[in-house]
């Protein structure tokens, strides 16, 4: 028996209408890793009847989901991707690639809205206005801080990630930023969603996520323990 080449870890929370679309999308040989953080509509059910592996973490908050699917994950590679529908995880084929390959140590999919309601105005404001303070804070020119992402399991674990909120994938990018990682940033169809965002569903929601994201931009460099290897950051 071999492990997955690749873990997707997909934070859930009452998205049992999207997750036969997501999973069916899941490539081969890859495993979804669906992590419930305290759904009530069937999904963790739904996702063991369609094949994935199921993770509970009873702790709410985006970044305690993916952050629990991290630690669950054995596979070399790890992808993330949101189970709401909205993205499809078969495009992180070519991010997984160029990790491989060693030409990236981190790959981000830029959200490009497909489709009236894809991307609420406020939502593109406030990520917007964290883009910016991204650049002035590390440097990266990048444009979105989407849920698409792929990277290398161990070098992640390395980063010491301790948001458990909205914070996390952000303070993903700093930290790696901080490590003198290789980031990209590819283009990726973005969807409207299928359900109600948890996240930035509203104004009020949108603007809690900013302030979650402000204080990890506030935050000192830290200092990631990951050993320097062949095909990890450097």
């Amino acid at each position: 028996m071999t492990g997955p080449d690749v873990d997707v870890v997909l934070p859930c929370l009452d998205e049992a209408d999207a997750l036969p679309w997501v999973l069916e999308r899941i490539p081969a040989g890859w495993r979804a890793l669906v992590v419930d953080n305290g759904s009530t509509d069937g999904s963790p059910d739904i996702a063991r009847e369609l094949g994935a592996t199921v993770v509970h973490e009873p702790r709410r908050g985006f970044g305690a989901a993916c952050h629990a699917g991290l630690t669950a994950a054995t596979a070399d590679l790890v992808c993330f991707c949101d189970c709401d529908a909205s993205l499809d995880p078969g495009l992180l084929v070519p991010f997984v690639a160029e990790v491989r390959s060693g030409a990236a140590d981190l790959v981000l999919g830029r959200r490009r809205p497909r489709g009236r309601g894809a991307w609420p105005a406020h939502a593109r404001a406030g990520n917007l206005a964290l883009s910016r303070m991204l650049r002035r804070r590390t440097g990266l020119r990048l444009h979105d801080l989407g849920p698409l992402r792929a990277a290398r399991r161990e070098a992640l674990l390395g980063l010491g990630l301790t948001d458990r909120r909205s914070g996390y994938p952000l303070q993903m990018v700093v930290r790696a930023a901080d490590a003198g990682w290789r980031v990209t940033e590819h283009d990726v169809p973005y969807l409207p969603r299928t359900g109600a965002s948890k996240v930035t569903g509203t104004w009020r929601g949108t603007w809690q996520a900013v302030r979650d994201m402000r204080r990890v931009l506030a935050e000192p460099p830290a200092a990631p323990s990951a050993a320097i290897e062949e095909g990890t950051p450097r």
